[in-house]
């Protein structure tokens, strides 16, 4: 017998609650316990009670604006040049072959080297995190804008060529259609590289941001602040994460959702 929707809702986040229940009242266990050296570990009673305090004391603010307005820029404009170029290489053949060698080099460097060279240009503002964002959220929405757009079926395609549609029709109602899920696919993991940049760029070399605020727990050896600052990300990337999901339902209310063909949602 299937479930109503709303039920099956309930039961997902019930298993998904009782996990991370689980998982933390272990950690919190082996720490009362001495396993777990709380030192090194910290333990979840003490993350939560130093975040609240940060929360309350209005320390996290300043600190979580600064990281959000560079997540967001990275995010926005990294996706935007990854939508375009990936538009512009997979409609001009011979231009994707030409660019081909040296868009592997690039995506083959490893970016994280590429934030003290931001630092140098850029200097230790907002700027050079958001570049350093940027690289990293811009190779993921090209490939899946680019592989999305070559996926077009030919049928569909061809249909529309005898229909007389210009480019800009097929651009508007037959490439991007087709490419949409991948592209929005895409944005779900560029959002976590998003933030990568910004708290890397921060860790290195700033005087605000949530980077900035583990890197001076860190110096202390401080494993609470360090915890509290991860814990702060995480909430940070599971809100984003979700507003895109409910983007990517609403843009995609022509296709049949995983809960309707009983695959798992993720």
């Amino acid at each position: 017998m299937t479930l109503p929707g709303w039920r099956r809702r309930l039961t997902l986040l019930t298993l998904q609650a009782s996990v991370g229940v689980v998982a933390l009242g272990t950690w919190e266990l082996l720490s009362i316990r001495g396993i777990l050296d709380p030192f090194f570990f910290s333990q979840p009673s003490a993350i939560a009670g130093r975040t609240a305090r940060w929360i309350a004391e209005g320390y996290l603010w300043p600190h979580l604006w600064v990281t959000l307005v560079e997540t967001v820029l990275s995010f926005l404009i990294g996706s935007a040049g990854g939508v375009a170029v990936g538009l512009a290489l997979a409609r001009v053949p011979w231009l994707a072959a030409a660019f081909d060698p040296y868009i592997r080099m690039l995506n083959a460097l490893p970016r994280v080297v590429l934030a003290p060279i931001f630092l140098l240009w850029f200097g230790l503002g907002i700027a050079s995190k958001v570049a350093l964002g940027v690289t990293l959220v811009f190779f993921i929405v090209f490939f899946n804008t680019y592989h999305g757009v070559r996926e077009v079926d030919p049928v569909i395609l061809n249909n529309a060529r005898m229909l007389k549609a210009s480019e800009r029709q097929l651009l508007r109602h037959v490439f991007l259609p087709s490419a949409m899920s991948w592209i929005l696919s895409s944005l779900h993991t560029s959002v976590g590289f998003a933030i990568v940049g910004a708290v890397i760029g921060e860790y290195l070399a700033s005087a605000r941001g949530i980077g900035y605020v583990i890197a001076q727990a860190e110096g202390v050896f401080d494993s609470t602040g360090i915890f509290a600052g991860m814990t702060v990300l995480a909430v940070v990337v599971l809100g984003i994460d979700f507003a895109i999901h409910a983007l990517e339902r609403r843009l995609l209310r022509w296709q049949p959702r995983a809960s309707e063909s009983g695959s798992s949602p993720l």
